[in-house]
C-alpha cells in the first residue's frame, strides 16, 4: 500500500498546476480513506450523528415504552451501542427490531434471520427481514414510540431504506410515532443511475428513485411521507433528529462496516457500480478479502487477475465458490465516487463468451427496469446509457430538493 500511495502522491503533485487544488486534495483523500478497513478508521470528529444528540430526543423517550430498529451500526461512540447507552439512562426499551443481516450484522445477504433474544441485554429481537418484513399490531402492542437508527450507504438496492419504509407504514397503521436518528450518507454527494420503473418494484427497489439517491435516511423518510409513497398514502407521525456539522459534500468515513461484505470505504464507493454483478453469473468478490472490489468468472481470459471465492463468515455460499475466477482487481484504481462506473459491467459482458447466460432474473430488479439490460445487450456505450438517465435524474433532483436537511452538493 505504501508504494501505491507514493505513486499517487507523486501523480497528484505533478498535476497540481493543471488541477484545482480542491480536486487534488479530494483525490488524495479518497485514496487514503479507501485503503483501510472501516474498523481502523475514525469518522470526522466534528460530525455528530442524530444518535449522538441525546439531549434532543431523550425527553421524548422518558416514561415511554420504546421499540428500536437498530443494528451493529447504531453506535454513539466506537465502543458504546445506542441501546446500551439508553438503557444506562433508564430508557424503557422493550423490543429490538432488526433489518437484513440481523441485529449484530453478521448474517449473509438474503439469509433468513429468526426472532431471538439478545444475549447481552436480554431484549427480544423481532426480525423484519424475510417473510415477516412489517411489524404487526402484536409486535407493536407494547410499544409507545419507535426509534430508527441504522447506517445506510445511499443506494436504492441497499435494503435498509426498504425496511425504513415498511416500519413507517406499520407506525402509521398502528398510530405509533417514529423518531429517525439521522446518519451521514457516504454516497450523499451525488445522484446517478436509472429511475426505478414501478413495474419492477421489489424489496431492492420500492420507489421511483435513481440507483444513487443522494439522501440521508431522514431526508428519504421525509420524502416517503411528503410524496405520499407509503402504502395507501398513509402518513407516518415522523420526527427526525438531524446530524450536526454535516452537508452533502462531507466525505464521511463510516466507523462501522454497514454489512458483512462492505468492509472499507472503497467497497462502499464501488458498491453502486459493482452490485450490478449480483444480477449476473459473475463473482463480485464475495468470499474473498475484496468483496465488491473485484469481478470475474472462470470463462474469462486466464491472463487476467485471478481470485477464488471461499466460504467465509458473511458469505457462506458465495457465487462461484471454490472456482478460480479471472477478471479485474479494482483496488488499484480511483473508485470514481462521483458517478456509477458502467465500464465494469460493459467490459464483463463484452468479454464473456456465453452472452445468453450472462444475466440472471435479479438484474432487472437491481437496475429497476429492463432497459439497462437491453442497452448492454445492444452494445450501447456508457455515454449513450448515461444520456438516457438524464431526464429522470433532472425530475428526481427537483423532488429531492424539497426534503433536504443539509446544504447540497
Amino acid at each position: 500500500m505504501k508504494v501505491r500511495f507514493c505513486f499517487y502522491l507523486r501523480f497528484a503533485v505533478l498535476n497540481c498546476c493543471i488541477q484545482p487544488v480542491f480536486t487534488m486534495i479530494r483525490f488524495l483523500t479518497l485514496l487514503i480513506l479507501t485503503s483501510f478497513p472501516i474498523s481502523l478508521m475514525a469518522q470526522a470528529p466534528d460530525v455528530r450523528t442524530g444518535a449522538q444528540r441525546t439531549d434532543v430526543y431523550l425527553p421524548v423517550l422518558k416514561g415511554k415504552r420504546v421499540g428500536m430498529l437498530v443494528n451493529q451500526t447504531s453506535m454513539i461512540t466506537p465502543s458504546v451501542h445506542l441501546v446500551d447507552s439508553l438503557m444506562a439512562l433508564k430508557v424503557n426499551i422493550v423490543k429490538i427490531f432488526s433489518p437484513e443481516h440481523g441485529f449484530r450484522g453478521t448474517a449473509d445477504a438474503g439469509e433468513k434471520v429468526d426472532n431471538s433474544r439478545d444475549a447481552r441485554t436480554g431484549l427480544p429481537i423481532v426480525s423484519l427481514y424475510g417473510k415477516h418484513r412489517q411489524a404487526t399490531g402484536e409486535d407493536l402492542a407494547d410499544v409507545d414510540v419507535l426509534v430508527f437508527d441504522v447506517q445506510d450507504v445511499g443506494t436504492r438496492f441497499y435494503t435498509y431504506i426498504s425496511t425504513l419504509q415498511e416500519l413507517m407504514e406499520s407506525a402509521a397503521q398502528f398510530k405509533k410515532p417514529l423518531i429517525v436518528l439521522d446518519r451521514p450518507n457516504p454516497n450523499g454527494h451525488y445522484i446517478d443511475g436509472p429511475i426505478l420503473d414501478p413495474a419492477f418494484r421489489s424489496f431492492v427497489g420500492m420507489q421511483p428513485i435513481p440507483t444513487v439517491h443522494g439522501m440521508t435516511v431522514a431526508e428519504y423518510a421525509k420524502m416517503l411521507n411528503g410524496e405520499g409513497w407509503l402504502k395507501d398514502k398513509v402518513t407516518c407521525d415522523l420526527t427526525v433528529v438531524p446530524c450536526e456539522n454535516y452537508d452533502h459534500n462531507t466525505m464521511y468515513q463510516l466507523p462501522v462496516r454497514p454489512s458483512p461484505n462492505l468492509p472499507n470505504m472503497r467497497s462502499i464507493y464501488l458498491y453502486a457500480s459493482t452490485c450490478l454483478f449480483e444480477g449476473t453469473v459473475f463473482s463480485l468478490g464475495r468470499g474473498t478479502d475484496k468483496p465488491f472490489q473485484v469481478y470475474g468468472h472462470p470463462l474469462l481470459p486466464k491472463n487476467l487477475y485471478a481470485f477464488t471465492p471461499r466460504s467465509v463468515p458473511g458469505a457462506k455460499s458465495p457465487v462461484l465458490m471454490d472456482s478460480t475466477c479471472y477478471g479485474y482487481d479494482l483496488t488499484t484504481i480511483d473508485p470514481k465516487a462521483d458517478q456509477i462506473d458502467l465500464s465494469f459491467i460493459l467490459n464483463a459482458y463484452q468479454l464473456f463468451p456465453q452472452k445468453e447466460r450472462f444475466f440472471n432474473n435479479f438484474f432487472d430488479k437491481l437496475a429497476g427496469n429492463s432497459t439497462l439490460r437491453k442497452q448492454i445487450q445492444q452494445g450501447l456505450s456508457a455515454e449513450a446509457i448515461r444520456k438516457s438517465w438524464e431526464p429522470g435524474l433532472k425530475q428526481f433532483a427537483g423532488i429531492r430538493k424539497k426534503y433536504l436537511l443539509y446544504t447540497d452538493f
